[in-house]
């Protein structure tokens, strides 16, 4: 069964609701060029260093206590753009 096809009878299983969430996830998908170009980017196979390892987990530990991340206004300092 090709892709198409099984979307075909995912969509009329869909319920009215469920249908126009999804209709919009794939409008955005389809007119929005960053969310193209992400869709076509290629896998990220580079191996990341020790101390990115390092730094995502500990992120992530914050994240799990409930620590802030990176606030906009930050991140525009940090690259300079602010």
């Amino acid at each position: 069964m090709t892709a198409k096809e099984r979307l075909r009878n995912l969509v009329e299983d869909l319920s009215e609701q469920e249908a126009a969430a999804a209709l919009v996830l794939v409008e955005s998908r389809r007119s929005d060029p960053m969310l193209r170009a992400l869709a076509q980017a290629p896998a990220d196979d580079e191996p990341s260093s020790p101390d990115e390892d390092r730094t995502a987990r500990q992120a992530l530990v914050g994240y799990g206590r409930g620590e802030a991340g990176t606030s906009p206004e930050e991140l525009k300092r940090d690259l300079g753009i602010a």
